[in-house]
């Protein structure tokens, strides 16, 4: 039957299918002078920001006023879909938008699990505006817009190839505050928006994942580097304070969290957890990926 959210997901499909034919009756919109709007001064952040932008749906500029960027493997795995389950609600509750770039898998997901629970969402295209849609993806473009949310592309006429997947994610980093990867491969394109939101200085988080895993080798790595904070699903409040040898080890040498987890002969994933607890709790200090005893 699968989780509650899938269902809900469902029978949001089958409320969708009736509204698809009016949905893509509307015209798309040009952003007219995009640079004077305040709600699109990220982009200009950008060494190569767009010439121009066109969107579908009902342009509100309140849905730009705190983003976050959910974005992974096509290849998503049910791992990757509970941590979604998990992480939008509350984002939703702390009145996000949910940007992503509408590729099944991670993105796709990520705009159903958004719509399912009353949040509003962007889709950045990586094709021009006026491209066709078919199927579940003409389906999901019209809950995305009945929903209160837009369908976002710098083309007007521009079809899908391999070059404007990579370029489109540069608008995805751009226009959002913060990014997760959910799941990501060593050579992820998801890879991509995550080094563009560090150049832009937006703050970059990655979902630890097992490390036999493929689909979360990239984020484990944007992890052990120290490019993006672990993001555990809680606040830092909810956060246990807990006592751990692991402290010890780094008094002694100064170590990155993939180093302390071959000592140790533990996941990075769980030594990462530990870390981020210990960080939270002033015990440690991170400095670029290499964790230090705080002196306090």
């Amino acid at each position: 039957m699968g989780s509650p959210t899938e269902r809900v997901i469902g029978a949001l499909y089958q409320i969708a299918g009736y509204m698809v034919s009016w949905t893509y009756m509307l015209p798309h919109t040009r952003v007219e002078n995009w640079k004077k709007l305040r709600e699109l001064a990220g982009l200009t952040d950008l060494s190569n920001p767009p010439r121009q932008l066109y969107y579908t749906g009902t342009w509100n500029p309140d849905l730009f006023t705190s983003c976050v960027a959910i974005v992974g493997s096509r290849r998503i795995s049910d791992y990757g879909r509970r941590v979604i389950e998990k992480i939008i609600p509350r984002l939703i509750f702390e009145k996000k938008t949910i940007v992503s770039g509408f590729m099944y898998g991670v993105d796709q997901y990520a705009h159903e699990v958004c719509i399912a629970n009353g949040g509003k969402t962007i889709a950045v295209l990586g094709w021009g505006i006026k491209h066709p849609l078919e199927g579940t993806d003409k389906k999901l473009a019209a809950r995305i817009i009945s929903s209160g949310g837009l369908l976002l592309s710098e083309w007007e006429d521009q079809k899908p190839t391999l070059w404007t997947f990579p370029v489109r994610n540069r608008i995805v980093a751009a226009i959002s505050h913060e990014v997760i990867v959910v799941e990501a491969a060593v050579k992820s394109g998801s890879l991509i928006t995550a080094n563009i939101a560090r150049r832009l200085k937006r703050r970059l988080w990655a979902v630890p994942g097992e490390i036999t895993s493929r689909t979360s080798a990239g984020c484990n790595s944007l992890i052990d580097q120290g490019y993006a904070r672990m993001w555990l699903g809680d606040t830092p409040q909810q956060l246990p304070i807990m006592k751990d040898p692991l402290v010890q080890l780094v008094a002694d040498h100064v170590l990155t969290a993939n180093d302390i987890a071959r000592k140790l002969g533990k996941p990075v994933s769980e030594i990462g957890a530990q870390l981020s607890l210990l960080t939270v709790s002033g015990q440690l200090i991170e400095r670029g990926g290499k964790y230090y005893v705080s002196e306090n």
